[in-house]
């Protein structure tokens, strides 16, 4: 059934305006005002805004990691990601040395398979660059259309790839149209300072974040951008948690490098002492790059507002705090790294940024969706409310109130790292090619309706539909 959304107001990274949209299979067919359709069922949006749906370009579904695997799977993950406004996720496809690059993402398309509620694509992680590889690269890029490949500098001995992986890696990056993703900590320094707190008993939560300090995360950030510079390629800096690594993205955009930044939700309102929380409670803190001084918190923000960083992502990776991140309880190193995100990243960054004036109205679709659509080659199919775009609309209520519990949120995680914290605004209801997947806060999707997107490459748009239609 088509469908008219009425009486709200637009909100896209550039114009807020009001006006109606009809939504014809999946698309949206016209912007106008009075728009009439027979037999279109009609949707009154009086009082909301009407946003283009979320694109989270960081999430880890059901993800293997320490031992154990990360909570939320593509249908709860997704699901919680509808509630909380995301109607696009990129989440991070795991590679093995030595496996065809092929192997681990048909693992993952058998993890998503049947699952998400919402549209998602993947990143593919690169562990080794040789021949082998790189002859596999151009075949994905074109079979999977994954346009975007990520080093880790961290996580010694696990994932950590070495200078010449990052550099060959952002080599044929520039040379096939792909966007090179850092996990930016400097892992060899981090693996002395461990063994160093651990040879001292020195085995709480909070020395996760004591042997992971700024200037480990600030030299690696700047380490990457200055090979990012050297190969003239392309850089996206995921999760910056600190002024030490903003600060070096800034130096390598004013030299005219092509380095983005992102951070996340956790890093803008949550900071170090929560996990020096007693009872083990720390625990539920625990991810990487750690929580910073509570001052970090308005460097990020001002990077946000001047564009230093350009988007957020939820690093979703949740893990119950009673038997999984309790695996830790007597060695910091062993607890799983990552927390329950994705639900709250956009009425987070509505409430504490729009709301309290830190950025504008248009800067937060930006923020939250049109960037992640442009950067990574899905938009203008999504990111945006336009003739020709897919029908991933939010219709978001910014008045309503509500505490951020984990009684009330719908990841399948004990816990909620933003227990008790007060919001204004929330979603309403949420369409993904314009189908209801929340009405009225209520789940009415179809697990396994989510479609898999393969992405444009960097630089290029992806293929809206007909862009023809005339503007009413």
């Amino acid at each position: 059934m088509n469908k008219i959304i009425r009486n709200g107001t637009i909100v896209t990274a550039s114009e807020t305006y009001q006006a109606d949209i009809l939504i014809k299979k999946g698309k949206i067919d016209t912007i106008g005002t009075a728009l009439k359709d027979e037999g279109a069922e009609e949707i009154d949006a009086k009082g909301c805004y009407v946003f283009p749906g979320g694109v989270d370009p960081h999430t880890h579904l059901e993800m293997p990691f320490g031992g154990t695997v990360s909570k939320d799977d593509f249908e709860t993950g997704t699901i919680a990601a509808a509630f909380g406004g995301t109607t696009s996720v990129i989440d991070f496809c795991l590679t093995e040395k030595g496996k065809p690059l092929s192997d681990a993402v048909k693992t993952w398309h058998a993890k998503s398979k049947d699952k998400s509620v919402i549209d998602y694509s993947f990143h593919l992680m690169i562990s080794e660059m040789n021949d082998k590889v790189l002859n596999e690269l151009p075949e994905i890029i074109k079979n999977e259309g994954i346009t975007s490949f990520k080093v880790f500098m961290a996580y010694k001995n696990v994932f950590q790839s070495d200078d010449e992986t990052l550099y060959r890696t952002l080599l044929a990056a520039k040379d096939l149209g792909a966007l090179v993703m850092v996990h930016a900590e400097n892992g060899d320094v981090i693996e002395y300072l461990t063994k160093e707190a651990l040879s001292k008993g020195q085995t709480e939560p909070i020395y996760h974040a004591l042997t992971r300090p700024p200037e480990v995360e600030g030299e690696a950030t700047g380490r990457a951008a200055q090979l990012t510079g050297l190969a003239n390629s392309q850089l996206y800096v995921v999760h910056v948690s600190c002024k030490e690594a903003a600060d070096k993205i800034a130096e390598a955009r004013k030299k005219g490098y092509d380095v983005h930044g992102e951070t996340c939700p956790q890093y803008l309102v949550l900071d170090q002492t929560y996990l020096e929380k007693p009872d083990f409670e720390g625990a539920k803190y625990v991810w990487s790059p750690p929580l910073r001084e509570k001052w970090n918190q308005d460097a990020l923000w001002n990077a946000l507002r001047t564009g230093e960083l350009q988007t957020i992502g939820s690093d979703q990776c949740s893990f119950d705090f009673r038997g999984q991140k309790d695996l830790g309880r007597d060695d910091f190193t062993k607890i799983p790294n990552g927390g329950p995100m994705i639900e709250d990243r956009f009425s987070i960054l509505f409430s504490e940024g729009v709301l309290k004036g830190r950025i504008s109205l248009n800067q937060f679709v930006d923020i939250t969706s049109t960037r992640s659509a442009k950067l990574f080659g899905i938009f203008p199919k999504k990111g945006t409310i336009a003739v020709g775009a897919d029908a991933d609309v939010v219709i978001f209520n910014p008045e309503v109130k509500r505490k951020i519990s984990a009684a009330t949120h719908h990841m399948a995680v004990d816990y909620n790292a933003f227990e008790g914290m007060e919001v204004t605004g929330e979603p309403v209801s949420v369409l993904v090619r314009g189908e209801y997947i929340i009405r009225n806060k209520q789940f009415v999707g179809t697990p396994g309706s989510g479609q898999y997107m393969k992405r444009a490459k960097y630089g290029q748009l992806s293929k809206a539909a007909d862009n023809t239609i005339t503007i009413q």
